[in-house]
């Protein structure tokens, strides 16, 4: 059912909508699809939409709404089937959508007489075995790199192999063992082609006891040659594995992390297949205007693992929406049980973290990168109405716990991306606990004394974390200071303090600026901001952490004298003991993982 009038009447359309499951299609007045989405009740869900505008992103989109498409479904997990369809056909604007769509790589090894082993992508339809998936093609080269350092398998393109009239370069270098030229007897390469399958399994010990009984058998034959070169193969096969399995892991699993900073996601994605971490990948998926993590990372599990191979196991960083539904659809498509777990222990909660600071760090580079930087510098200059782009811009924020330990940060953006040489914090003093104000007065007025004496310049543009009083304030304290004409912005947070509802003020007008939420200016805005306030707090807490160095092992209940005194004697001190992390902690006699956590938020806070 379609209504695609310009006045779209959405009580009668309520009244007659259907109470079962579904996917309903959000229309434009250009009859475009703005949002997919699926529903167990459509009427109710639908109807949410009309009674309460959850953001700004929702709120935006109800006003453009000329019509809406339904299809119902017999149940929600056809619902859910059909969604991720509909959303890689239309890509509507304001869903999540997963831009790098492309199918996976694998190892393929081929059935014949003389298998080779070769990069694959798309459609399994050639006779052999396949192994994968891996994240990125050139995770499958460094694969096959290494395999072709320790099995002799030929690597080589058919048309190649089937013109030969002698051995290539790869045989003269003992990779691989000529069998174009029949050098090598189908009975001994079937040997090597099975050492490597039982590589690719995650059986490398296997190959290791195999190489063993040959080398022994090699060196009673008095052949110390083979005996020698199989030696530095198991050496170099053990090194190897070091390196690529996952401690404790022999099945599949997958990690996916999701990071989200000024508008921007990032999802971390590990592949773990038969215990082998084959690498990782970083996604950038668009948000649909600032979409939740948990609704991020609920998009792209439907979005990558239907219709896909799926793991046992996906371990996530954060609870997507409707696990249960996404459990149940994966294991009928898979006829096994899969399970999505958003807070893993032990070993497996290590790997989690590693995958968010994977996400996290790649994050920051997309944000940093300079065509990135460049376009957002235009989007503001245009949004603020400036004559020049403001290439260098600082931006102040106070710290404190009611008013106890206050740190000032100072944090400067240069060319739209972050400048640490030029950050700097500041210890406040001598003030009454928590009056923001002289606290701001104070770290103007010694920041830019400095920059008077000719230490450093001026900024483009000032960005003071707070609305018009805030602003006011830092403006006369400039003014006083002798500076004139510098551009000044106030970041006020919206009403209900949600990102995207920021209210900017610039100076000399006192009407808001209030920018969409997929602005390119209003996220260069919330990433100087955030970083601000990130380095203020992470200042606040060392000097906070100085100040309470003595008796923070006193203070934690379940931490007695022979637990504090061993804690000691492991670390050698509490400087010891503050750099451990919470792994280490829990090594020691007594310490379990919640004491162990407990004493690493005493030492760092709540990070």
């Amino acid at each position: 059912m379609t209504d695609a009038e310009s006045n779209f009447d959405h009580k009668a359309f309520l009244r007659s909508l259907t109470q079962g499951p579904g996917v309903y299609r959000m229309l434009n007045s250009k009859g475009e699809v703005m949002y997919v989405g699926k529903a167990k009740n459509l009427r109710r869900r639908v109807t949410s939409y009309f009674t309460r505008a959850s953001n700004r992103r929702i709120a935006s989109m109800v006003a453009q709404l000329c019509g809406i498409e339904i299809t119902a479904t017999h149940t929600e997990a056809e619902a859910l089937l059909l969604e991720n369809n509909l959303i890689k056909e239309h890509k509507p604007r304001y869903n999540v959508l997963l831009r790098d769509d492309k199918s996976y790589p694998y190892l393929f090894l081929s059935d014949e007489t003389f298998p080779r082993l070769a990069f694959h992508r798309g459609a399994r339809r050639a006779k052999g075995r396949y192994f994968g998936p891996y994240p990125s093609a050139s995770a499958v080269r460094e694969t096959l790199q290494l395999l072709q350092k320790l099995f002799p398998v030929r690597q080589c393109e058919d048309s190649y192999y089937r013109n030969r009239s002698r051995p290539c370069l790869q045989y003269q270098i003992d990779r691989c063992t000529a069998p174009c030229v029949g050098l090598v007897s189908p009975e001994v390469y079937a040997r090597d082609v099975r050492d490597t399958e039982l590589f690719l399994e995650g059986k490398a010990s296997d190959v290791i006891e195999r190489w063993v009984v040959r080398m022994e058998q090699a060196a009673n034959k008095l052949a110390f040659e083979e005996a020698a070169r199989l030696r530095d193969q198991i050496s170099s096969l053990r090194s190897v594995q070091e390196k690529q399995y996952v401690s404790g892991e022999r099945g599949d699993l997958d990690i996916v992390a999701v990071a989200t900073e000024a508008g921007v996601a990032c999802v971390q994605l590990f592949l773990v297949r038969q215990g082998r971490n084959l690498g990782n990948k970083s996604l950038f998926p668009r948000t649909g205007d600032g979409a939740a993590p948990s609704e991020i990372a609920s998009a792209f599990i439907a979005q990558y693992y239907l219709g896909r191979a799926v793991p046992q196991q996906i371990l996530v960083n954060v609870e997507p929406e409707d696990r249960a539904l996404l459990e149940d659809s994966l294991s009928l498509q898979s006829d096994r049980r899969v399970r999505i777990q958003a807070r893993p222990r032990g070993e497996r909660a290590r790997w989690m973290r590693m995958a968010a600071e994977n996400a996290r760090l790649a994050l920051a580079a997309r944000l940093a990168s300079t065509s990135n930087a460049q376009k957002r510098l235009e989007a503001l200059q245009a949004a603020l109405g400036l004559d020049e782009m403001p290439m260098r811009m600082e931006c102040f924020d106070i710290s404190h716990t009611q008013g106890d330990q206050t740190v000032a940060s100072c944090v400067v953006f240069v060319g739209g991306a972050p400048h640490k040489a030029d950050y700097r914090r500041f210890n406040i003093r001598d003030i009454t606990p928590g009056d923001d104000y002289v606290a701001m007065r104070q770290v103007l007025e010694r920041r830019y004394k400095r920059v008077l004496d000719g230490e450093g310049r001026l900024p483009d543009l000032l960005l003071v974390d707070g609305g018009l009083g805030q602003l006011s304030s830092a403006a006369a304290i400039i003014s006083e200071m002798g500076i004139e004409q510098l551009r000044m912005l106030g970041v006020a947070k919206g009403a209900d303090r949600r990102p995207g509802m920021e209210q900017l003020f610039l100076l000399g007008s006192n009407v808001p600026l209030i920018l969409p939420p997929d602005s390119q200016a209003l996220h260069l805005v919330q990433q100087i901001r955030d970083e601000a306030h990130r380095f203020a707090i992470t200042g606040h807490r060392q000097r906070r952490g100085k100040s309470k160095t003595r008796s923070v092992l006193e203070d934690i209940g379940g931490i007695g004298p022979k637990r504090r005194a061993r804690l000691l004697q492991q670390f050698g001190g509490l400087q010891g003991l503050s750099r451990a992390g919470v792994e280490d902690i829990t090594t020691v006699e007594g310490i379990s993982e919640r004491l162990a956590q407990e004493i690493y938020a005493a030492f760092h806070g709540n990070k």
